[in-house]
């Protein structure tokens, strides 16, 4: 026997728009923690949650369901006879299906944990083995991804060979309407190949300047020090600046007063500033004291170099700038300042 409350139908509406909102609340309060706790939370947990999702879920369909009086009866009855025959007839595509798919999981698995020790070895081919393993990656999803698929279609009966021959003209029309995209791919390829960049180098494009984290053949993802994300399409990857081919330049401008004594600063710097090389392990040599560079409005500018690895020159140029104010200010070495000087002329 099939029972329902027998409410109204304002109050069908208003428990349906009810159920609804508590569904959304959930589904924002549940995003929402999982954004804040994504570092800490756990693989087990978060399949966990998309169970916890699809069961409330479902429950809350055949909750609005039975609100508004739907028979189950007939559609239970109708589903369970075709479910029986369903099964009978395709027991083998099902199975086939589930092991097709578990082996792709399986080959997409292997090949993760596999290239992703690549790379992990310090050595000057490091970013380039790990730029490789990306990109094979990549092609390994897609190939696996579209075997997969024709497979599952040649075990539910159908005939692939036609597709794969139409596969041909498929692709000179996606060629034809697809030029943007083709360009993007081949400029990808040029760049894995010719070894413009790889992963972990910093570069420059259009303005913005940051580390690589992913090349894909057809878009290059670079990260800024801000956190900042570009995704650039490879065909747009033009005028490009690589910061990570040689080492860095520190370079440190700083003034001294008309009156101090030039020489005397100098030889006090190239005596002191070499000892930094023990607090600094990215300085790759000794700082360098290039001598007086320009003659100012109120200061004789002194400029000091260093050599370091690559992008590490910013933390160097603080680090030395401090320190030349250290030495100045324990050998009384005046830093000017710009001063305006006034002088009043009597007239009678």
């Amino acid at each position: 026997m099939y029972y329902t409350l027998a409410l109204p139908i304002w109050a069908d509406i208003t428990l349906t728009a009810a159920l609804a909102a508590i569904i959304l609340a959930l589904f924002i309060i549940q995003r929402k923690w999982t954004i804040d706790h994504q570092e800490a939370i756990k693989n087990w947990q978060v399949w966990l949650i998309y169970l916890f999702d699809l069961v409330f879920f479902i429950g809350a369909i055949l909750l609005s369901m039975f609100l508004w009086e739907f028979d189950f009866s007939l559609v239970t009855t109708d589903i369970v006879a075709n479910l029986e025959t369903f099964l009978l007839e395709k027991i083998g595509a099902i199975v086939g299906s589930i092991v097709a798919i578990f082996i792709a999981l399986a080959i997409l698995k292997v090949t993760k944990l596999a290239l992703f020790h690549v790379g992990k070895k310090e050595g000057p081919l490091q970013k380039r083995k790990k730029t490789i393993a990306k990109v094979t990656q990549s092609i390994i999803k897609y190939v696996v991804g579209i075997v997969t698929i024709l497979a599952m279609l040649a075990m539910w009966g159908v005939n692939v060979l036609p597709a794969l021959a139409g596969l041909g003209m498929l692709g000179l029309v996606i060629g034809l309407g697809a030029q943007k995209f083709i360009n993007d791919l081949i400029s990808g390829f040029f760049i894995i190949f010719e070894h413009h960049f790889d992963v972990g180098d910093i570069i420059e494009v259009a303005g913005f300047k940051g580390e690589v984290t992913d090349i894909g053949l057809k878009t290059t993802r670079i990260r800024s020090w801000r956190g900042e994300v570009k995704i650039l399409a490879n065909g747009d990857i033009t005028n490009l600046t690589n910061y990570s081919r040689n080492p860095s330049i520190a370079i440190i401008d700083f003034g001294i007063a008309y009156q101090e004594d030039v020489d005397k600063t100098t030889e006090l710097l190239k005596a002191e500033l070499p000892k930094l090389r023990g607090v600094l392990p990215e300085m790759l040599e000794d700082p360098q004291v290039l001598g007086v560079m320009s003659l100012a409005d109120s200061s004789v500018n002194i400029r000091v170099i260093c050599k370091t690895m690559t992008e590490k020159h910013y933390g160097v140029e603080r680090t030395i700038r401090q320190k030349i104010k250290e030495l100045l200010d324990e050998n009384n070495i005046e830093i000017p300042f710009p001063q305006v000087v006034v002088r009043q002329v009597k007239t009678e």
